[in-house]
This record gives C-alpha cells, structure tokens and sequence, in this order.
C-alpha cells in the first residue's frame, strides 16, 4: 500500500494538513458581536454533589433533601459557584482559548435557580476591549456572559474581563495548534511522498 492508499479502497488522496478551530485573537474581537457557545451541558445530581463536596460549601440546600424540600424551591438547588464555573467554561472555547489570564468576574448575577436535569446553554457578547498599556502581546476583552435553562429564561449574567493573545504573537500551525507539543502526530513530512 502507498502513502496515498487507504484501508477503505480510496486510492490517490491526497492528505494534507488542515488547521482546527485556533480560537480568537485579540484582533478577531468585535464590541457588539453574540457567541453562541457550542453544547448544551445537562447538570446532574452528582455534579452538584461532586462540586459542592470538593468546595465545602455546607449549605443543606444542596446536600439536604429533606432540608431543601421545606423550602420555597422544594428541592435541592445546584451551587451557584458551580453554574458560574460550568458557563465559564463553555464560554473559553469563543473567548479566552488564547487568554493568558483572566483578570476579572464582575456583576455576577444569579436570576433563576437551577436544578438537577436543568441543561444550560451560553452565550457571550463584546461589550469592551482595548490594547493593553504594559504588554504589546495582548489586549483585554470585556464580554457579558449570559447563561439560560432550556426553557430559554436566564439564569446567569456575570462580566469576563481576560488578556488574550494577539495574532501577531501566536505560533500556532496546522502541525503544533495551541495546546500541542512540537511533534506529536501527523506532521507535514509523514504526508510527503
């Protein structure tokens, strides 16, 4: 079999590498423009449980189902710190996958509980950005971060401030993206003939 032969009768194709999604760079960031941040994530009981134990976070209203069940919610609810932490994450592969740091959560705001079986979708929309004053190879990005059930009513809204990386700066290549080690995998002289 040839380099260009596959096990599946496709002869003759020529591979080549092809960069991934990279993320965004300080330069791709426009004020004014929504990510819709890909997957729905459903919360689970030991998600909540997991979080809340890992965190020692003792509010019975998270533990405590006979507690919780007397309360005006007449279930446990889900740690608040773990939805911010869940649409946080959602949130890095449009915003902050070239962040080198994050430099601040503000307005935090919790609109509506969210409870087991609860699967929260994200979005985030420019609100700032600006050149950074100290470091020429970043530049800060303001999004507001919006976080809603799937019945659509929010559920969270907090403001992300990180540095991210620009362009300029960034090294990465179809053979070594963002996150991989020189040399691992396919690269360009495996596909050489």
């Amino acid at each position: 079999m040839t380099d260009n032969d596959t096990d599946d009768g496709r002869d003759d194709i020529e591979r080549r590498l092809v960069e991934g999604w990279q993320g965004r760079y300080y330069e791709d960031f426009t004020v004014g423009d929504v990510y819709k941040h890909p997957y729905g994530r459903t919360v689970t009981e030991t998600d909540n449980v997991w979080f809340t134990n890992l965190t020692m976070n003792l509010n019975p209203m998270h533990f405590n189902e006979a507690y919780a069940a007397e309360t005006e919610f007449g279930e446990r609810l889900v740690d608040g710190t773990f939805v911010i932490a869940l649409v946080v994450g959602m949130s890095v592969i449009d915003v902050s996958a070239n962040a080198t740091a994050n430099l601040g959560y503000d307005d935090i705001r919790h609109h509506a509980p969210v409870y087991h079986g609860d699967t929260i979708f994200a979005e985030s929309e420019v609100v700032h950005k600006r050149e950074s004053e100290s470091r020429d190879h970043v530049g800060m990005v303001t999004t507001q971060l919006r976080a809603f059930n799937q019945d659509d009513e929010l559920v969270l809204t907090l403001e992300r401030t990180p540095m991210v990386l620009k362009r300029e700066y960034a090294q990465p290549s179809a053979a070594a993206p963002t996150g991989w080690p020189e040399g691992i995998g396919t690269q360009p002289e495996d596909l050489e003939e």
